[in-house]
């Protein structure tokens, strides 16, 4: 086991040098937002693209793949929206924000290190098959769901419901990356060489500067909030997630290189784009980022049980 902690220590370890360095100001503040928006809106565009141009779509997209990784998300998304209101009391829209940090690993930024460190570079095609519907589930359900309960308090009407709903999703650059780089695919376009070396070269830095990126980005939040509330965020996400995908990607025969990538996807903490769901709504904003920033630290751990586990 203690082999497996090592291999994917690097990844933590690079969140964390993100983390001391603008703690100690060593980075500046504003320089974080700078290396986020360049991993967020170029480079891990161009990662998506290569990664989708390239994939072998007849082979990759198995129906078992899909259902277990998001049956595991809808059920976590389903506890933490319905522990939030039932339990503790909140508000539907918070409960809905709360929800969200249950249904949107951070599978990308964490999920994808971890299983090349684990697995090796080759284990991680499940993982981008996954993160191909990802924003387009997640966004899709969190931002209908939020709609809804926002038309319900207010009394509006919800026939602009889903224009808002693609606006927000076909804004969003990581789509735009996966949906290029598909039309490639499917088109059998050659691109030329120069072109993709280009873009290879943004992908190489997109991992490590995201991940430090991410350690800057935590710095910024405080543990405040209702821990309980936290608490059930943080089990939702890094214990029921990937248990439920391990049993539906068990009873559906799921290949061994989906399995592991599916269950490795599910067992990440929530990710940023989380708070930045519940900010943009103006809800549960405490809350989620305290829920972000103890769930990466935990999910260091319960990570190397779970991949302890699948190996």
């Amino acid at each position: 086991m203690l082999g497996i902690l090592i291999s994917i220590l690097p990844v933590f370890l690079v969140v964390g040098f993100g983390y001391i360095a603008v703690r100690n100001k060593l980075f500046p503040d504003q320089s974080v937002d700078g290396l986020m928006m360049f991993a967020q809106n170029f480079a891990i565009p161009a990662l998506l693209f290569r990664a989708m141009s390239t994939l072998e779509l007849g082979e990759a997209f198995h129906p078992a793949l899909f259902l277990s990784y998001y049956g595991g998300a809808t059920v976590s998304f389903l506890l933490c929206l319905l522990g939030a209101r039932l339990l503790f009391e909140r508000p539907w829209e918070d409960s809905i924000a709360i929800g969200f940090c249950g249904l949107l690993a951070n599978g990308l930024l964490l999920g994808v290190p971890v299983t090349e460190q684990a697995f090796g570079p080759e284990a991680t095609e499940s993982n981008f098959v996954i993160i191909s519907v990802n924003s387009l589930y997640c966004y899709g359900l969190g931002i209908t769901a939020m709609e809804i309960a926002r038309a319900r308090s207010s009394g509006g009407s919800l026939a602009q419901m889903p224009m808002r709903v693609l606006r927000a999703m076909f804004r969003n650059s990581l789509i735009l990356g996966i949906g290029a780089g598909l039309l490639v695919n499917i088109s059998g376009v050659t691109l030329p060489a120069f072109f993709t070396e280009a873009l290879d070269m943004m992908a190489r830095a997109a991992l490590p500067a995201a991940l430090f990126g991410l350690g800057g980005v935590l710095c910024f939040y405080r543990p405040e909030g209702d821990l309980r509330t936290i608490a059930w965020i943080v089990l939702a996400s890094l214990v029921v997630h990937p248990t439920v995908t391990w049993l539906i990607g068990s009873a559906t025969s799921l290949p061994e290189p989906g399995f592991r990538s599916a269950v490795t996807m599910a067992a990440m903490a929530p990710g940023v784009n989380t708070y930045l769901f519940a900010n943009m709504y103006g809800v549960a904003r405490r809350v989620v980022a305290s829920a972000v920033l103890i769930g990466t630290a935990v999910s260091l751990f319960t990570t190397w049980v779970w991949l302890a586990l699948l190996h």
